[in-house]
């Protein structure tokens, strides 16, 4: 790809200029990039490859300068090492700049100039997202890398349910974890022949989970003696608490506790025109697992073994209200109280108390 035919100025010239605005559109190979100049000219569009080495041959010759990136696979540690070499970073979030993936004319190209234009007139724009830190990346990986295996177990479990149910048997209830070569006892041999590899590999897959499982302990227990601090709510073990942790990264990134559910996409979307304001379903905007994780919680709180509570008993009343969805709507609405929750536990490492509504009224009537 050649330079921009109409710059002037070449070679080191280019990056004397002062307030320089770069795009970066991140390609898993090769990525393209575009400099504005303070008046918005472009005064240089190229492509570089997209691997550490690269960003660095191109990006350290250039002075301290804003750059505006997509969120994406590589997104995270391009947006570390652009920050270590002195620029400022912002990181648009993929779902807000409409104006390049619903454009007419994708291209590169194009997307890397869009994006410096957009950064350049007004970076809230772009609906800027901070990434998580490194330490704290490598740890959910092991989280996520769990979350994958439980995924295919859960995959294999259901084809061995439904081969069984076709031939006309039925292996044994029993949850993912107990599955094994033993459940097939009572199948014809015929059945058990043809199952056993299959078994044998989600047995294998309960060992690996296993694994994860004391590492996410170990890890917790290590580096995140915070944990603790949220897993004084009944319904939030390790894995919802670390997992949360490491998510959220810094907790002093929201001014309010309530501004997490928010981040969760856990509110309702918002669509008011007008005297129009019609029901929305919930954003469902940041990390989609630790919303599921949430969810979870929500509702073991809410189910016969949820210990009592106020968060347990205004869930509870919100499901009386009726109507087809109110259940589930009163699930949601605990697992966006519970995110506020655990972040002002968080906080300010307070002691949890589940009744802490009840003993005012009591005191009160005292």
């Amino acid at each position: 790809m050649k330079k921009i035919s109409t710059m002037a100025k070449r070679g080191n010239e280019i990056f004397k200029e002062p307030k320089l605005t770069i795009g970066l559109d991140l390609g898993d190979r090769t990525s393209h990039y575009c400099i504005l100049d303070e008046a918005g000219n472009v005064i240089l569009e190229h492509r570089l490859p997209t691997t550490p080495r690269g960003i660095h041959q191109v990006f350290c010759r250039i002075p301290r300068s804003r750059i505006a990136l997509e969120t994406g696979t590589h997104s995270p540690w391009v947006s570390r090492q652009l920050t270590q070499l002195g620029h400022e970073v912002i990181v648009a979030h993929a779902r807000n700049v409409r104006l390049i993936g619903e454009s007419s004319r994708k291209d590169d190209q194009l997307d890397a100039r869009t994006l410096a234009r957009l950064a350049r007139i007004d970076p809230g724009l772009l609906g800027p997202v901070r990434h998580r830190s490194a330490k704290a990346q490598i740890h959910l990986t092991v989280i996520r890398a769990r979350a994958g295996l439980v995924s295919a177990r859960t995959a294999l479990v259901n084809t061995a349910r439904g081969l069984t149910k076709s031939y006309g048997e039925r292996l044994r209830k029993c949850g993912s974890g107990q599955m094994n070569r033993e459940i097939a006892k009572g199948l014809s041999q015929e059945l058990r022949d043809a199952l056993d590899p299959l078994l044998g590999e989600i047995e294998s897959l309960n060992e690996r989970i296993a694994e994860y499982d004391r590492r996410i302990e170990r890890i917790a227990k290590e580096v995140y003696p915070e944990v603790t601090l949220l897993k004084q709510v009944k319904g939030v073990g390790t894995l919802i608490a670390l997992t949360y942790i490491l998510t959220l990264d810094d907790p002093h990134r929201f001014r309010r506790s309530r501004d997490t559910g928010c981040f969760l996409g856990l509110r309702p979307g918002r669509r008011n025109s007008g005297m129009s304001e019609p029901q929305m379903h919930i954003s469902k905007e940041g990390d989609g697992y630790l919303r599921t994780l949430m969810v979870q919680g929500a509702h073991y709180i809410l189910g016969p073994f949820g210990e009592d509570s106020d968060l347990r008993r205004w869930g509870l009343k919100l499901a009386e209200r009726g109507g087809k969805n109110a259940k589930k709507r009163a699930v949601v609405a605990v697992a966006r109280k519970l995110a506020v929750l655990l972040h002002k536990l968080w906080v300010s490492g307070e002691v949890y108390e589940p009744l802490r509504n009840n003993h005012k009224v009591v005191s009160a009537v005292a």
